[in-house]
Formats: structure tokens, sequence, C-alpha cells
């Protein structure tokens, strides 16, 4: 058995800056109402004709993460997109991404995890090299809210908080099993699916034909619904067992956490994990602030901007963490 290691990271996010300011022009709200429920100061939005897309911030990411990693594209053996906003209902962006860095024929999954899904992602390449089965996997984190979000103040409370990017990270085999990714942890917790959810077009309750025969301008079930408090109750929650639950494998403890990377959901969110891990603001990064959630690609992303600034350094014990739609959540804990 192996360990894996990430050994290169990459982001890209639009240019296409939005700031609270610019959102109480579309709709009933103001800095203030929004700083003080999510922490987000602006996002970034992806422009109509900009030519960013899921698959395309992908790609601009992964690129990065290939050269930091000092391979050369074609010694990537396979790939893992995760994703909630795909370009199109299917093929999903795995294969955009092989075709678009002219990769071999290497095999690409994509995982609909949403905010957990790059932690889910990881933990899926961490077990494909843990095996031998591939030696170098790319996983990237992508996402572009902002085409399907409802900008009116009907959807305030849920088109306030996203914003679109992407975070990439080249995994590769390593054969010092004290170094890596030392484990990693998954849950789900199905029955309330709905709390956080974009029904359609969904098979199960609505396809394009219901929504084109009623044509209903009041139809909100392609827009994403978010049981706010219910979720933020729930996060708290499940962030603190899944980073114990990682510890406790480990045989670490709180005070041994040199870096939380915990997905960017809500900043009263992490400010909650800090405090309830005793944790200074040195030992967590958070960037929701600049970026809103970017479901999929907040982890990379953070994890990419923490490593550049330096506040990740070799030997040190770091920890990522997600909660979201599904519910599902996850740890992920790596010995740098």
């Amino acid at each position: 058995m192996y360990n894996s290691k990430i050994i290169g990271l990459g982001k890209y996010v639009p240019d296409n800056i939005v700031t609270n300011e610019d959102l109480s022009k579309l709709m009933d709200t103001n800095d203030e109402w929004i700083t003080e429920r999510t922490g987000i100061k602006e996002r970034r939005w992806v422009k109509k004709g900009s030519g960013d897309t899921t698959a395309t911030m992908g790609v601009k990411a992964a690129k990065q993460a290939i050269e930091r990693a000092g391979i050369d594209k074609d010694d990537i053996d396979f790939i893992v997109f995760a994703t909630l906003s795909p370009d199109m209902y299917f093929p999903g962006p795995g294969v955009q991404v092989q075709h678009a860095l002219d990769i071999k024929t290497v095999g690409a999954l994509d995982v609909r995890n949403q905010c957990s899904g790059f932690v889910y992602a990881i933990s899926v390449a961490d077990n494909f090299i843990k095996t031998g089965m591939y030696k170098n996997i790319l996983v990237i984190g992508s996402e572009l809210h902002s085409h399907g979000l409802d900008k009116t103040t009907r959807g305030r409370g849920v088109s306030v908080i996203f914003g679109d990017g992407a975070g990439a990270a080249v995994l590769t085999r390593e054969e010092n099993t004290d170094k890596g990714l030392l484990s990693t942890h998954l849950h789900s917790q199905g029955e309330h699916a709905e709390e956080l959810v974009l029904i359609a077009p969904g098979m199960g309750k609505r396809w394009v034909n219901d929504i084109i025969e009623d044509n209903d301008p009041n139809d909100e079930s392609y827009f994403p619904h978010m049981n706010g408090q219910f979720v933020f109750k729930n996060a708290v929650v499940r962030f603190s067992e899944v980073i114990m639950e990682g510890l406790a494998q480990n045989k670490l403890e709180k005070d041994q956490i040199d870096m939380l990377i915990p997905h960017q959901a809500n900043l009263r969110i992490a400010q909650f994990i800090q405090r309830k891990f005793g944790l200074n603001d040195d030992q967590v990064f958070n960037n929701i602030q600049k970026y809103g959630n970017t479901t999929a690609a907040s982890i990379p992303i953070a994890l990419c901007e923490a490593w550049e600034e330096g506040k990740i350094k070799e030997g040190d014990n770091v920890v990522l963490a997600a909660f979201g739609s599904g519910f599902t959540w996850g740890s992920v804990i790596i010995k740098w």
C-alpha cells in the first residue's frame, strides 16, 4: 500500500468582481445584511460571453497545478472532476478536461457531491493511488453558479452566497506512509436532501418537458433552495464530528492542527468551528470574504491560496472539512 500526496495546486477565478453593493442594485439587500449573515463582501461571477465555463475554468486551474507539480500532462493517469454545475447535463466535464488538455485517453470520473465534492473526489483519488492502480491523478473542483441564480429579491437568501471559480490538485504516489493523505472520512444523510436542493431539471419531479409545458414564470423548481437555519445547525455539528473522527484515527489532538481549511460555506460556521477547537487565526484559512461559496471549488481554491501565502509548510498537519447538500460531509487529514 502507498499513500498519496499533493504535489501541485492551482486555481482560477473570473475577473468580474461583484460586491454586495452591486447586488443591492439587483435586489432588496445591502452590505450589512449580507456581511452579518455570511461574512461575504464580494464574489466572482462569470460574465456571459467571456468564454469561462465550469470546464474551462477547471482546465485553467489544472494547467497551473500540473505545471507546479513538475510533471508532464501525459503523466496524468486519471481525472476526477467535482461539480454541481456541469456545462452539459451529460456528459460531465471530466472528459472535457481530458480533451482540452490533450491528455492521452485516461479515465475521467465526475463527482456530484456539491459542497463536499472536492473532499469526496480527493478520497476517490487517494484510494486509487493507495491500491497502486494509478500513480498521478488530477483532481478538480469547479463551479459556475451565477448563471443559475435567482437574482431578484425572491432569491436573495441564496444568490448572495454563491460565486464562481475553480481549484485543482495533482496527487501522486508516496511510499512513506507517514506522509501525505493519512485518512479520509465520508458521510451522508439523505433524509435531509431537500433542505438544500435544486429540483429541476430532473427526471424524478420536473424535467424540461414539464417546465416548458407549464410555462410558469413563478416556478422556482429550477433555482436552488436552501433552508438556511437548518443547514447551519447541521453543518456545525457535522463539521466538528468529522474533524474529530479524522484526528482520532490518526492519534492527533486538536492543538496539533497546523492548518484547517473548511469548505467556505459561511464565515460564521468557520468561526464557530475555530472557537470550538480553540484554534487561532493562523490555524484556519478563510477566503469566503472574497469569493463567496464556490461549493466544490472552495476547498481547492483556499488550499491553493494558503499554500501560495506560505501558510502551509512541510510537516504540517492539514485538515480539510466540508458539509453540504445531500446532506453529505467529510474530512481529509494530511501530513504535508
